[in-house]
């Protein structure tokens, strides 16, 4: 998506670790302190291939494999600024009706539609909006 609007689209993330997931919330902040040191999509990706292996042991594996500071990762896993940024995002999704992950906005809009094609689909008329 990034790679076929490189000029008119964003990417945001926001964090909303839901809580039937025990490690949702140790995730979204070790993917933060990762963040600090320059390797959140690293970090979120690897997250994302080990979900179902998640657990503490795993968290410090993936920041040792990445090479990452890890004094300074785990200092920053505790970070108030970490768990004030996860629970501004939690508002924000409840306040937009997030129930759910992922749930996708476009321009404000939450999608019905999240295959890629209705991804396209709903960016294209976005844009041509604009013109």
């Amino acid at each position: 998506m990034l790679d076929k609007y490189p000029n008119n689209v964003k990417l945001v993330v926001k964090n909303y670790p839901l809580p039937m997931h025990k490690f949702a919330y140790k995730a979204a902040t070790a993917a933060l302190a990762a963040n600090a040191q320059g390797k959140f999509w690293e970090f979120h990706s690897k997250l994302f291939k080990n979900y179902k292996a998640m657990n503490d042991d795993k968290i410090q594996d993936i920041a040792k494999e990445l090479g990452l500071n890890m004094d300074k990762f785990n200092k920053d896993m505790q970070s108030p600024a970490i768990k004030s940024l996860i629970a501004r995002d939690m508002n924000n999704g409840r306040q937009a009706g997030v129930r759910g992950t992922p749930t996708v906005f476009i321009n404000g809009k939450k999608l019905r539609n999240r295959s890629l094609p209705g991804i396209y689909q709903v960016i294209d008329a976005e844009l041509k909006k604009k013109n």
